[in-house]
């Protein structure tokens, strides 16, 4: 059977939006995270994790920073019986022009390869339109737009808005 998913972007959605966040004592979880993710939880959903990380192509920080907060991060998820079944993100600046960087849906796509995933049935939850983006070109056409990291300057038709993850009942009911 094809996996229910949740597809999160990391700054902005689970934690509090940090320019280039790359050390743990800098990690704040958005309030409701947890309870959010234990409803969608009940509701058979597991979670990936999809971020682009454009600071370490920029050299503000290494790999090993971001993968350091990450383990952190899912050891804490863990510690609040959540489990995260994959994270992924995107190392490269945007003048790279590679294509995992959403809005291009490389990381999607790779999860696709990497695990069976029905596409209607997954969800992807972000704070910028470039996620949405991303999720649209990837098939995933249930989408939420939170405003608990960066300013949401355009709307996408259709596309709803939530102040942030703890309102998630709201849309995600079964």
């Amino acid at each position: 059977m094809k996996k229910k998913i949740i597809f999160l972007d990391r700054d902005g959605v689970i934690n509090k939006e940090v320019n280039y966040l790359h050390r743990i004592e800098d990690f704040v979880f958005i309030e409701g995270i947890f309870e959010s993710m234990h409803h969608l939880k009940r509701l058979g959903y597991e979670f990936i994790v999809i971020t682009n990380q454009s600071g370490i192509g920029r050299g503000l920080y290494k790999e090993y920073d971001y993968k350091k907060i990450d383990l952190w991060m899912k050891a804490v998820f863990k510690e609040n019986n959540i489990d995260i079944l994959y994270s992924i993100h995107c190392p490269h600046a945007p003048e790279e022009n590679c294509s995992c960087r959403k809005p291009k849906p490389g990381m999607f796509e790779s999860c696709f390869q990497k695990f069976s995933i029905s596409r209607k049935k997954s969800w992807m939850i972000g704070d910028s339109i470039r996620d949405i983006e991303a999720s649209l070109a990837a098939g995933i056409n249930n989408n939420i737009l939170v405003k608990s990291g960066h300013p949401i300057t355009e709307e996408i038709k259709n596309i709803p808005i939530l102040e942030s993850i703890k309102d998630i009942r709201q849309i995600i009911t079964h």
